[in-house]
């Protein structure tokens, strides 16, 4: 990771045109990006259905709403395909991810999913599994999507996360007419992770009127505990001049409201959230009525766990991965009921499962 910390003295200017200019780009790559119901732009092609597998999907926690979202999505996906299902919990600790993949790979299934485990923390675990000839998909498991050419993983799926990273922070200067104070959320032990936090980066530097105040690290793990007191403790530090907040995941957001209460800004005030990423239920809930956050760049995650299926069964069907990377989509308050977002997620109606049932050839 280059560049993340301390960036608040080194961002760059631009003359007042190019500004104008810029900001003008935001709101209209904003509008696109948000637009509701994106029509499906996946695979239609495929290999059918490989019988009598089991899959085993290793959560790094289930805490994570978008780990959870993914595994509830394989697992729909798995019954209707025909296969043996099983969800272990890695507990959110590096430890517990590990003894979740070894006790995985104990139970000797044919595939392994791997919900935002991160596969470089994990490289020796994820090469021993692969030794024994069990076909491994990565959901955020890698810092891009697609296959990885130094590990044994078939492919990892995600929304290119430098879109993500790149729309959460073109809609925070589209939002501020490029006025922006930000405080960025960052767990840099997660490759996709630091990804969206650089791409972040790279537009308030284009941003002139806009300021990166600092990025805070405070560990995914410990959001639930620590934010509460960091969050007060930033409110001192930056006052009026901290008004978005930009977090990779929307954990950090879950465990800043409490804080914003007490201090009496009310929830359609400053400072504002934005996720680059997922799309949790309680983001949802939290956009919907405009309560301390107004944006979340949401995966599309069960569609996620239906992609991790049929890329186990072109694994076992010895075919190539489908190439397929689902396109950005930020949902705010004027596009919230679309696309599922009535049932608090991302789930769009583009036809994706009725895509794959076809694919598979079963009904």
């Amino acid at each position: 990771m280059i560049g993340i910390v301390g960036v608040a003295a080194t961002l760059l200017c631009s003359p007042a045109g190019a500004q104008d200019s810029f900001v003008a780009e935001a709101k209209r790559y904003t509008a696109l990006v948000s637009k509701p119901n994106p029509p499906w732009d996946g695979p239609t092609t495929g290999p059918p259905a490989q019988r009598g597998k089991s899959v085993i999907y290793v959560s790094a926690g289930q805490d994570n709403g978008g780990a959870r979202g993914v595994g509830q999505g394989a697992a729909e996906a798995a019954k209707i395909i025909g296969w043996n299902f099983r969800l272990i919990d890695g507990q959110g600790t590096a430890s517990g991810r590990r003894n979740a993949l070894l006790q995985a790979a104990g139970l000797k299934p044919d595939g392994i999913i791997l919900g935002t485990i991160d596969a470089l923390e994990q490289a020796d675990v994820i090469r021993e599994i692969a030794a024994k000839g069990i076909k491994m998909v990565g959901w955020h498991a890698l810092g891009k999507p697609g296959p990885d050419r130094n590990l044994p993983i078939f492919t990892n799926l995600a929304t290119e996360p430098k879109d993500v990273g790149k729309a959460a922070a073109m809609y925070a200067v589209a939002e501020s007419n490029g006025t922006a104070g930000v405080v960025l959320f960052n767990d840099p032990i997660y490759a996709i992770a630091n990804v969206k936090t650089n791409a972040m980066i790279d537009v308030f530097r284009t941003c002139a009127g806009c300021r990166v105040l600092m990025v805070d690290t405070t560990p995914l793990k410990d959001t639930a505990t620590a934010m509460p007191q960091r969050t007060a403790w930033l409110l001192q530090r930056f006052g009026k001049k901290w008004t978005y907040s930009l977090a990779v995941n929307d954990l950090w957001l879950d465990a800043m409201p409490p804080t914003f209460i007490a201090a009496a800004i009310p929830g359609n005030g400053y400072p504002r959230s934005i996720s680059a990423g997922d799309g949790s239920m309680s983001a949802f809930e939290r956009i919907r009525k405009n309560r301390y956050q107004i944006g979340t760049v949401a995966e599309p995650l069960r569609l996620h766990g239906w992609q991790a299926i049929d890329e186990l069964n072109r694994a076992f069907a010895g075919q190539k991965d489908s190439g397929y990377s689902a396109p950005v989509h930020l949902v705010t308050p004027a596009n919230i009921k679309f696309d599922g977002g009535r049932h608090n997620e991302f789930d769009p109606d583009n036809g994706y499962r009725d895509r794959y049932r076809k694919i598979w050839g079963v009904k």
